[in-house]
């Protein structure tokens, strides 16, 4: 069996490790346009920043170790231009020696990943524009920060790649400012966990122009300058483009294969494309949604992986099949770690799903334990049946791995309820008995059960404007003193037993505290007491990071609490 594989990288690549594995007979013949087969394209942005000091680190395997290790024959700087899938050959260029020729395979594994977005903009085309996709993208950027030392960067577009990259330029001391057209940076959050990153960037230097559009660039010598719809222009030394990617499919669609979002290769279970004896992985593939069950494009290198790994299997003979992807991820952004998995808010209400969410903003780990911080967390599910959709967090210690444990919990089918069940490790410097995932259990199975109703940050300037709420913040007086939602009146925890006479029980009582526990004490006093009563969910701690981005004026003072700072 003579399998040809095009394209390298993590789907390819992978795939040709395990057909050996599988099949020491087999030939295999990858081809790969870029000079380099399998790197670290995750770890590219941190060798921009010299985290990752030499550039060999980033190569995982090269055509010398590919041979020698697996007897398989890696060709780089070799590009396929046509797929003949009638007479099961490729046409293919040594783009070194510009020689052509027709190699035929047994079996065709498609891996070309997706190339960067590159709008359609006058000037974007210039040398001072920059993309940071591949190694030879990498190398061309790092060069350009050696020679020209810039002063000032663009980068334009909020998601994985331009959020690294600005942090990476920040620590070699550049000006840094990041355009996004979108209200918010990296789309799989909601915009209400948004904010803490967008809080983070500002705190370390980076200016963050959200809603902002680019219309073209101007150049003069070594500086460029960023054109903005309705707004002043921006001056830089370089740009960076980091806007999104789209499959790279051009040679997919040009041999009749099927197609589907944005030109995505469509694909079965089994990894096989629309042609006999021809399958795709990766980036330039169409996959469904694992909480969905919807069509979708996720760019990640985890699926990329198992999906190579599944192709392999099946064209060894085997029945292996790919369940879909939940998109978990995570991204470290300075000192904070941001992860997801799963849907967010904004998916299901466009899918039309009966959800319910809760935010909950408990520590890292012991409190009585040096270092404890506090990460926030959203998770959502489905009203009725409890079923997981997803989760996101943002935090300091311990997010990683809170969120795989809602990745596997949302794999397994765990009612969000039966989160609190979960035994999971604890020892004071890891996390608490009540781990926050468990917490979140809890908090689910009360509001199931009545025992607590609950309001948002959303909520809160409607019911600001009514004269039948009383809106309570239950903090100590030092803590209300240093900032405080407008509208909100202070009555300690500790008091409220004593100071019950104060509130008007004909009017419906909202209350926050600084992370969310607090205040359901409170409500659990108060519905006894014969209130009704709804508790805040994800405290004064949540509620200041989104106002701080959507409206300062809503908050009475500016709070000097450290967002690290477990309280």
């Amino acid at each position: 069996m003579k399998v040809v594989i095009v394209g390298g990288v993590a789907g390819g690549a992978t795939a040709a490790a395990r057909i050996r594995r599988l099949d020491e007979d087999a030939e295999v013949v990858i081809f790969e346009r870029s000079g380099f087969v399998s790197y670290a394209n995750c770890g590219l942005p941190y060798y921009v920043g010299d985290v990752i000091k030499k550039p060999g680190e980033l190569t995982l395997q090269t055509p010398q170790s590919f041979r020698e290790r697996f007897g398989i024959d890696v060709r780089v700087s070799h590009e396929v231009t046509d797929i003949d899938t009638e007479g099961k050959n490729v046409s293919v260029t040594d783009l070194l020696t510009g020689d052509s020729w027709k190699e035929s395979y047994d079996k065709l594994l498609l891996s070309p990943g997706a190339k960067p977005t590159k709008p359609r903009l006058a000037g974007a085309d210039s040398e001072n524009i920059f993309t940071l996709r591949t190694v030879e993208d990498t190398f061309r950027l790092k060069d350009a920060l050696q020679r020209r030392r810039p002063e000032k960067v663009v980068i334009a577009g909020g998601g994985y790649i331009g959020i690294e990259a600005a942090e990476n330029l920040r620590a070699l001391g550049i000006d840094v400012t990041m355009i996004q057209r979108p209200k918010q940076l990296l789309s799989p959050l909601d915009y209400d966990m948004a904010c803490g990153i967008h809080a983070k960037l500002r705190e370390k230097g980076v200016k963050v122009k959200l809603g902002s559009s680019v219309e073209g660039f101007e150049h003069d010598g070594e500086k460029v300058t960023v054109l903005l719809k309705d707004e002043p222009a921006l001056e830089a030394d370089m740009v960076l483009l980091a806007i999104g990617v789209a499959p790279d499919t051009e040679l997919a669609v040009k041999a009749g294969l099927k197609t589907g979002i944005k030109g995505s290769i469509v694909v079965n279970d089994f990894m096989e494309t629309s042609a006999p004896d021809v399958y795709a992985v990766g980036d330039a593939v169409q996959v469904k949604h694992a909480v969905t069950g919807e069509d979708v494009l996720i760019s990640l290198a985890g699926p990329a992986n198992k999906q190579g790994r599944i192709a392999a299997d099946n064209i060894c003979g085997g029945h292996s099949r790919f369940e879909g992807s939940q998109g978990s991820s995570v991204i470290k952004l300075f000192d904070m770690t941001v992860a997801n998995t799963g849907i967010n808010e904004k998916t299901a209400i466009e899918l039309g799903m009966d959800y319910d969410k809760i935010v909950l903003s408990p520590a890292a780990h012991a409190t009585y334990y040096p270092g404890a911080t506090t990460m926030t967390m959203k998770v959502i599910y489905e009203k009725e049946t409890l079923r997981l959709l997803g989760g996101q967090i943002i935090g300091y210690d311990g997010v990683d791995k809170r969120i795989d444990v809602l990745a596997v919990a949302i794999s397994a089918g765990i009612r969000a309820d039966k989160l609190k069940d979960l035994d999971l490790a604890y020892a004071p410097p890891y996390s608490s008995a009540k781990d926050p995932v468990n917490m979140a259990g809890f908090m689910v199975e009360n509001i199931r059960e009545g025992i607590v109703k609950q309001f948002h940050w959303d909520e809160v300037d409607d019911l600001r404007g009514r004269e039948d709420v009383v809106l309570l913040d239950t903090r100590t007086m030092q803590e209300y003193a240093a900032g405080h939602g407008d509208g909100f009146i202070n009555i300690p925890l500790d008091e409220l037993r004593g100071r019950l006479g104060e509130l008007d029980r004909s009017k419906k009582i909202y209350v926050m505290c600084q992370t969310g526990l607090r205040s359901y004490i409170a409500c659990r006093i108060l519905s006894q007491k014969g209130f009704d009563c709804f508790n805040f969910s994800g405290g004064y701690r949540f509620y200041e990071m989104v106002m701080k981005e959507k409206s300062p004026a809503c908050l009475s003072y500016p709070c000097g609490a450290d967002m690290k700072t477990a309280k």
